[in-house]
């Protein structure tokens, strides 16, 4: 298994309040963070840089090859529990910090299996073969008007609301997560991103570039796919195969 990932500013904002990390811990076992921060001034840099850096603090001393699906699956939940508790309680006790959160995606891969925990409007993607399926779902405010079958998904894409999420890390003493598991097989691509790339960049789009290149080549085409679709915000994505 194979992992990179990239951050960049963009072309609009004067501050990247992304943040990523990722490791691999055994030749069956890759993982990867990606976060999204807001929240005045400085508090969505910090949002997000203290939520990667407890998830991949926890994982790394946490995980042991012999832990089942079922274990996983309550591990990294509680990890990214304790990581919006924690950003919580920085913000409680400084008021420059007040309403600061973050998205949140980690994801791990082990064996043959995706796992994944998930809270905002960043993705994660799943490409196999020429077909590319999202497969988190954004917890935002148009998502509700799609589900509720007030807009399409297509309006939802240009809709002037499109930036508010309705959940997030360290808005609340407690978050309700998203926890996602499918398969993972020879020549599937993972994506992980932020919305600043999804919203710049088509799936089509996605696809292509991510079976035309490999390693630094296919982040580094992919961020600058993003910075070509307008580079409207901080872009991040990270890439497992």
């Amino acid at each position: 298994m194979e992992i990179f990932s990239k951050s960049d500013i963009g072309l609009v904002r004067t501050q990247n309040q992304d943040d990523c990390r990722f490791g691999v811990i055994s030749p069956s076992c890759a993982w990867a963070v990606v976060c999204d921060g807001m929240g005045g001034a400085n508090g969505g840099n910090i949002a997000s840089a203290s939520a990667v850096e407890y998830i991949s603090r926890e994982i790394e001393k946490m995980y042991s090859d012999e832990l089942s699906k079922a274990e996983l699956s309550t591990l990294m939940t509680e990890i990214v529990s304790q990581a919006n508790k924690a950003i919580f309680d920085t913000a409680q006790n400084d008021v420059e910090l007040t309403g600061m959160g973050t998205t949140c995606e980690f994801v791990l891969v082990k064996d043959t299996t995706v796992h994944v925990v998930h809270v905002g409007d960043s993705r994660t993607y799943a490409i196999r073969g020429g077909k590319i399926k999202q497969l988190t779902e954004d917890h935002s405010v148009v998502q509700e008007m799609v589900r509720r079958g007030e807009i399409t998904a297509e309006q939802a894409q240009n809709h002037p609301n499109k930036n508010f999420i309705t959940r997030a890390l360290g808005i609340k003493p407690t978050v309700h997560l998203d926890y996602i598991e499918t398969n993972f097989i020879y020549g599937d691509i993972l994506l992980v991103c932020t919305d600043g790339f999804s919203n710049c960049v088509t799936t089509g789009d996605m696809v292509k570039i991510c079976h035309e290149n490999r390693g630094e080549t296919l982040t580094d085409t992919l961020v600058e796919k993003a910075k070509e679709g307008g580079g409207t915000d901080n872009i991040t994505v990270a890439v497992i195969y």
